[in-house]
């Protein structure tokens, strides 16, 4: 007669493990939690930014140009991150140039989830005329790089805050419209949506009472992956001249006026560089977790 070794008293049952899991499931995992941290530090920075900066962004001293972290003024004020080569602070910049990324990538989201979700509803409830129009115009979009038509955009309409949004926002709903057909089209098949169009509801009724709300579970994953996608484009658009104007602070225009100074100036491109990365990361970390989160197969397992 065999017998079998006895299990290990060390090693905990395996169902205790899956509710464990479970558990830290239910309020998040554990990886995610420095990424929202350092996304709503950001977010507050962007909301108060007085809070935080001691010094005008736009306030110029030619006497106090290019000086490294920690200087400290002659009248006593500090510049924890240097300055700039018109001697204002960085850090002050930085903080504002926060809030202007921000508020241009979550307008700029929130505009084109708007317009492709509507559009994409429309294309996918009526199947007709009106979805292969609206199907093609987004094919059109979409087969043209989007750096290279938001550059023609911009340097037509001209560089400005407004203009940026505007260029943002309209380019990038074919991405929602596509997403926002496909979970109309799989909704409109349903049996309670057949069930009241036979009871004589009405287009509208169907759209926004009933399909509305399975595809804004949709909508919401891609509006968390595009705020970060969002925030590069910006950046790079400033960078370039055509994005927020000087003497505003914007991360992309930080890092092309200190790229002029990368050898002998290494915080101008250092820190903002710094922002842009910390600040996409989490968004895109973020964006992960609600993915998985809202995904059906995911929660059946």
């Amino acid at each position: 007669m065999s017998l079998l070794p006895a299990p290990e008293p060390s090693s905990p049952p395996r169902s205790w493990i899956r509710q464990t899991k479970a558990k830290l499931w239910r309020f998040g995992p554990i990886s995610i939690v420095p990424f929202a941290f350092i996304l709503l530090l950001f977010v507050l920075i962007a909301l108060l930014p007085g809070w935080f900066a001691k010094h005008d962004p736009t306030l110029t001293a030619l006497s106090i140009r290019l000086k490294p972290p920690g200087f400290i003024g002659p009248d006593g004020s500090s510049y924890p991150l240097g300055t700039d080569e018109l001697g204002r602070d960085v850090f002050s910049r930085l903080i504002y140039g926060a809030r202007v990324s921000l508020f241009v990538s979550v307008t700029a989201v929130f505009i084109s989830g708007i317009v492709g979700g509507l559009l994409g509803m429309l294309a996918g409830f009526y199947r007709n005329w009106v979805s292969a129009l609206i199907m093609r115009v987004a094919d059109i979009l979409l087969s043209i790089p989007f750096f290279l038509l938001a550059i023609l955009t911009v340097a037509v309409l001209g560089p400005s805050l407004l203009n940026l949004i505007i260029v943002l926002g309209l380019a990038r709903w074919p991405r929602y419209a596509r997403v926002t057909q496909s979970t109309t089209l799989a909704t409109v098949n349903k049996d309670f949506v057949k069930a009241t169009a036979a009871l004589g509801a009405r287009p509208g009724r169907l759209l926004f009472k009933h399909i509305l709300p399975e595809v804004i579970p949709s909508l919401v994953v891609v509006a968390t992956l595009e705020v970060g996608l969002m925030i590069i484009f910006e950046a790079s658009l400033s960078f370039i001249g055509l994005g927020v104007q000087p003497p505003n602070p914007s991360w992309g225009s930080m890092l092309s006026i200190g790229q002029q100074y990368i050898s002998t100036a290494w915080w101008l491109t250092t820190f903002p560089g710094i922002a842009i990365f910390a600040v996409v990361i989490s968004i895109n970390m973020i964006g992960d977790y609600v993915r998985d989160r809202l995904d059906p197969k995911n929660q059946k397992r």
